[in-house]
């Protein structure tokens, strides 16, 4: 599960992404359009992150192979949110 385990560290580096532009915004540093320009990426790809680490763990629970569980693109993964 060395896979899983990258999966979560991107996670977890996207979240500290997160809380650093809300910073950056906050101190003047970046302007609001920015941010909001980044936060939307970020949000695009913690949902691909999610959706691929839960694919893995369905996979690994019901005795398939996790790693072929693949990404998807983020427009499919909006439309999860909508």
């Amino acid at each position: 599960m060395e896979q899983d385990r990258r999966i979560l560290t991107r996670i977890t580096e996207m979240i500290e992404d997160e809380r650093r532009l809300r910073e950056a915004v906050a101190s003047g540093a970046i302007d609001s359009d920015t941010e909001q320009q980044r936060l939307g990426q970020l949000e695009r790809e913690l949902d691909q992150c999610w959706v691929l680490l839960r694919q893995r763990r369905a996979k690994a629970e019901f005795g398939e192979n996790p790693d072929e569980a693949r990404a998807r693109p983020s427009a499919q993964v909006e439309d999860y949110r909508g």
